[in-house]
């Protein structure tokens, strides 16, 4: 794993992340992927694992449509001089991979874990003893590798060791599955819990969308 390229690390959580959040295969692009989503303000997204200027040059001066993401595996100071109005900019993302072990962790006292498993994508609930929601992820399979996505610790329920839980849990789901290998885009925040649970940052990235404003319309 740490020999593979970038490129073929941003196809690889690709592949799962469409997968998890139900989209559209992805189409092949001279420079990445473009992937059909289908939400109000999430209509599509343009991957690039590897961004050239003149590219995304040409994306954004082709893009009318709001709701248009770009996600560019490079450092936000690079890109944004590259778009223009209407592009705003999403918290980072870093792209991290680990190799996948066994665990059994268990919930800490005061919380229950609940898990499922349908359509290739396995969940983890983590609530209180009243139900309220604490804590949640979910994987999907693609070939050797899972993709964790979407993985949350309520505000109050922070600090508690619920994300780890959740991780390993997810881990070891993905593990007995078959997988060897994870792969995520982690926010800041999630960062330094997925290094403490053995994750390596592979490359930063950058998240944009667009939403013009009316008089850009």
């Amino acid at each position: 794993m740490p020999d593979t390229g970038i490129s073929e690390l941003v196809r690889m959580w690709i592949n799962g992340w469409v997968v998890s959040r139900g989209s559209s295969d992805p189409i092949d692009e001279p420079w990445g992927w473009t992937i059909d989503v289908g939400q109000p303000k999430h209509v599509a997204r343009h991957v690039l694992p590897e961004p050239a200027e003149a590219d995304v040059r040409k994306i954004v001066a082709a893009t009318s449509a709001p709701g248009t993401w770009l996600k560019l595996f490079a450092e936000d100071q690079a890109i944004l001089p590259w778009v223009g109005p209407g592009w705003r900019c999403d918290s980072p993302g870093f792209l991290m991979t680990c190799h996948l072990a066994p665990e059994r962790p268990e919930a800490p006292a005061g919380y229950t874990l609940t898990s499922w498993s349908r359509g290739g994508v396995s969940r983890v609930l983590v609530r209180t003893r009243a139900g309220h929601f604490a804590a949640g992820g979910q994987i999907a399979q693609a070939g050797g590798h899972v993709v964790v996505d979407q993985v949350e610790t309520a505000a109050e329920h922070r600090r508690k060791g619920l994300g780890g839980l959740v991780m390993r849990t997810l881990q070891s789901t993905a593990y007995e599955a078959g997988a060897r290998t994870g792969l995520l885009v982690g926010t800041p925040e999630g960062r330094a819990l997925y290094s403490s649970l053995g994750w390596t940052m592979r490359s930063p990235m950058t998240s944009l969308w667009y939403e013009p404003s009316d008089a850009a319309q």
